[in-house]
């Protein structure tokens, strides 16, 4: 009856196993806990003294690599003061020798001491040869001469500009002249425009444009030439044709 009793309950026979387990995983990854040998039980209680020595021996292995890797940066430390050393006493030792030989370098100044003497000599031969030299006798040449070339130059310049031919302004001019009725004689009107004759006056060509009930303008064009025809009296001598020219308008006004 006990045996069926316990087949019944749910009793963890072999936890201590899992315990070991995880101690020992814990153990690889933080390192080993203090008191896990007190706190383990069962019959695999055994087993935790030896994980632990291993893992001893094997820091106790890298702590002896790396002390020697230490002690081989100590001892080129060592080697590189002791060569800092020996440099720091050659260089004190030559720096006595140097500074009695340096007063030895300023013994050349009585030689320094001759030499104003002889550029005064030179000064003096000098300012001998200058006064023998004409020097305003030859600005004045040049200044005669300069003064003939730039009126040569002026000359020729204003000949050039002479004999370009000068630029004439013209306008060109697009008229609107307008009659009185649809009766007027829209040919015998254009012939009256076109009979204005003036200097610097040309006419160019025309048609016929509809306003409205039977009504015609004309429309006519002309180059003129501003300094010698103006609009105004253009405007003026075409409207003295009183019997066919109503008014005179300006369409269009361009620069040539």
């Amino acid at each position: 009856m006990a045996t069926n009793f316990l087949v019944h309950e749910k009793i963890w026979f072999d936890k201590f196993k899992y315990d070991d387990a995880e101690r020992k995983f814990y153990e690889q990854m933080n390192g080993p806990v203090a008191g896990s040998s007190c706190q383990s039980s069962g019959p695999g209680a055994s087993s935790g003294p030896g994980g632990d020595h291993s893992e001893l021996v094997m820091r106790i292995a890298s702590l002896e690599v790396e002390n020697q890797s230490l002690k081989g940066v100590v001892r080129d430390l060592q080697q590189a003061i002791s060569k800092l050393e020996a440099r720091l006493s050659v260089l004190e030792k030559s720096a006595p020798a140097h500074r009695a030989t340096a007063p030895q370098t300023q013994h050349v100044s009585p030689m320094r001491q001759v030499e104003p003497p002889t550029k005064k000599a030179a000064t003096a031969t000098e300012d001998d040869e200058d006064d023998d030299i004409d020097l305003f006798g030859s600005d004045e040449e040049d200044d005669k001469e300069a003064v003939k070339l730039r009126e040569e130059r002026l000359r020729q310049y204003a000949e050039k500009k002479a004999r370009k031919p000068a630029l004439v302004a013209k306008s060109s001019i697009l008229l609107d002249v307008k009659p009185w009725d649809d009766e007027t004689d829209m040919a015998q009107l254009e012939a009256c425009v076109r009979s204005v004759q003036l200097d610097g006056l040309t006419w160019g060509g025309s048609k016929l444009v509809p306003v409205g009930y039977g009504i015609h303008k004309l429309q006519i064009q002309c180059v003129v030439e501003d300094d010698k025809v103006g609009t105004d009296l253009l405007e003026e001598e075409i409207t003295k044709f009183e019997e066919h020219v109503q008014s005179v308008d300006i369409a269009a006004f361009n620069k040539i």
